[in-house]
């Protein structure tokens, strides 16, 4: 029976390579390829004109389709489950984990801790993943 993978994707180029090397370990081992992006509605957003058509969900599927896409190609991206998930990014990808074989993740992505070593959803993510992780670094 085959596994599954889960593997963050935010659109950054830290979770583009992380998307690549799941989605090839994911072809080495018959594993279906399970994408998520977390996304969280902006405490603002209610307070503007501009934040009344903007719909964050929407946005977080389209940057999730967009990406794998373009680094997968239209026919191996047809195969990818696409989740799209509200809440905070580690929690989505900790509750989506959950029974899969493997979590992937890149080693930052669009938070604002651009100096650290790990950014802080993979950091999260290793420290309480219910599953083995995998934080992709750069090349």
């Amino acid at each position: 029976m085959a596994g599954r993978i889960v593997v963050g994707v935010d659109g950054s180029e830290p979770s583009v390579r992380a998307l690549r090397w799941a989605a090839q370990q994911a072809e080495l081992t018959g594993s279906e390829l399970v994408a998520v992006t977390g996304w969280e509605f902006p405490m603002w957003a209610g307070l503007t004109p501009e934040a009344a058509v903007y719909d964050p969900e929407r946005a977080a599927a389209e940057i999730l389709t967009k990406t794998v896409e373009q680094v997968l190609g239209a026919e191996a991206a047809a195969k990818v489950t696409q989740q799209t998930v509200q809440g905070n990014a580690a929690e989505a990808l900790l509750n989506r984990a959950e029974g899969a074989d493997l979590l992937v993740v890149g080693a930052r992505g669009y938070s604002g801790l651009k100096a650290s070593v790990l950014g802080s959803v993979s950091l999260h993510v290793v420290q309480h993943s219910p599953v083995p992780v995998t934080v992709v670094r750069g090349e």
